[in-house]
Order: C-alpha cells, then structure tokens, then sequence
C-alpha cells in the first residue's frame, strides 16, 4: 500500500491514477471526504483529516510501503511562510513516527536559500525533511504548463501571451502536472536507497508556449513580456492580494535572472513527455 496526498488536485491525482492502474492499493488524507468520493469507488482508503495534524498524518502512514507528499502551490504566499513552517512540523514529527520511504515535491530553485519568493517553500520542505534517516526523493518539478491555461484564454481573444517570464526566446524549465504524477509513481513502484533529488521538466521558451497556443486555438498568437515596472499593477488585477505580490515577483525575477534553474551537480535529470500543446488541447477539450 502506499499513501498519497493531494490526491484531489492534478499532481496527486495523477499519481493515484497510475498507481491504481499499476494495481496497488491507495491511501489517502483529505479535508473533506465528499471530494474524494470519486476515489474511494475506486477502492482507495480515504480518511479524513488535515497534512498540519501530525497525529492524522502519522495514522494514516502506518503500515504503509511508500508515501507521497506535497504542499499546497497557491498562487498568493504569505510573506513569512506560516503555513508551510507549520504544515513542514506536522510532516516531520509524523514521519519520525511511521517511516516508509518518501517522495516529496518540491520545485527548480530549491536548493537555494534566498531569493526565491514563492518557491522558498520547498526550499523549507527539503530543509525539513532532507536528514530523514530513510530513503527519500526530492522531486524538483518545473513551472506547471497548466499555469499558462489562463493565459491561453486571454490570448483566444486577443491574440497575445503577455509574460512575466522574459525574454521570449529564453527557455525555462515546465512540466505537465501528469507528467509529475506518473514520475511519483513511477519511483514509489521502483524504489531507490539513500537520498535522490529528480530535476523533473523540460526547457520551453515564452516564444514556445504562444506557438502552442497558436496551434491550439488554430490563430496567431505572439508572445508579449509585461514590463518589469508594470508587474504590481498587473499582478494587482489579477486579484492577487498586495502583502503577497513581493514573493510572486522575487520569484519571477529568480527565473529571469537564471537564478533557478535546472543543472544543479548530482541531480538526476528527467524530461517531460507532454508538450505545451497537448497540454493545452486536453484543457480545451475539458
């Protein structure tokens, strides 16, 4: 048996997914069982409860192969990190508790220890987690190509990816969120020793994704880069709050600047399968 968390969103679900379908059996922990009704018709052992309760995290790892987990990837992050430090203290002492081996997502960049915004969250989670003293596999995805299916309506009416990524033709390192998923089963089912650290995409230029856009919506579309100075005021319209701007944009500014990236010494590379515009056909078609 193995567990999986987040097992309602993209990235957990497309572990779950593969893992059902490899024929193992599942467990999962959600806030509200009602969302996971679907999967327990499928015959995973849903229980109810919350990654930021050690005791319920650790119940739910007992007994179990291997474990998957993740933080939340909200968009709007609290400047000091409160609920990942909180959801990072649960993990730890539940996992000192019922030790299975784990993979754990984290994100490109998270080896660094400041100026990341956003992705200092995973920089937290391995910090936590990393001296475990069982096997454990960092899985450092790229950007999610599912981040750009807003854009790709904004660009169906006018005909332009405005990004924040720049410049247009510098490749950037993105993955499907299913991509992600199968790579989580995929060491979960094969096993590994000690610690490994996956580096988990594939390099894809502003310029590439508004070519897949354009093939998706079957129009021109041409990729745009929003100035640096007009990023608060657009991110603002975007309903993002204003306490939580500053760590968007040091993490926009973290990739632009190459900061993070893939190509980190010992790491393990692996590339995506899922182009941007199978990406985003399928989010169409939905």
């Amino acid at each position: 048996m193995f567990f999986v968390s987040g097992i309602t969103g993209k990235v957990g679900g497309a572990a779950a997914q593969r893992l059902l379908d490899e024929g193992y059996t599942l467990r999962a922990l959600v806030r509200d069982s009602q969302k996971a009704a679907a999967w327990s018709r499928q015959g995973v052992e849903v229980r109810q409860g919350d990654l930021t309760d050690a005791d319920a995290v650790a119940a739910a790892l007992e007994g179990v192969e291997g474990a998957f987990v993740m933080q939340p990837t909200p968009v709007a992050v609290s400047p000091d990190f409160p609920e990942a430090k909180a959801l990072n203290a649960s993990l730890l002492e539940a996992l000192r508790r019922s030790p299975p081996r784990l993979v754990v997502l984290s994100s490109v960049g998270s080896e660094q220890s400041s100026g990341l915004g956003n992705i200092t969250q995973t920089h937290l989670l391995e910090e936590a987690l990393g001296d475990l003293p069982f096997p454990i596999a960092f899985v450092r995805a790229g950007a999610f190509l599912e981040n750009n299916l807003h854009a790709l309506e904004r660009a169906a009416a006018t005909g332009w990816f405005d990004s924040f990524l720049q410049p247009a033709d510098r490749p950037f390192p993105m993955i499907a969120t299913t991509d992600i998923g199968h790579e989580v089963a995929r060491l979960l089912i094969a096993g590994w020793s000690g610690k490994k650290i996956v580096e988990l995409g594939s390099p894809v230029s502003p310029n590439d994704l508004a070519r897949a856009m354009g093939e998706t919506l079957g129009r021109e579309v041409k990729a745009r880069p929003i100035p640096r100075e007009a990023w608060t005021a657009t991110l603002t319209g975007m309903g993002l709050p204003g306490d939580k701007i500053g760590n968007w944009a040091e993490m926009q500014d973290g990739f632009n600047s190459g900061w993070i990236d893939f190509g980190v010494p010992g790491t393990q590379p692996v590339a995506g399968t899922l182009t941007p515009a199978e990406v985003f056909a399928q989010a169409r078609r939905v």
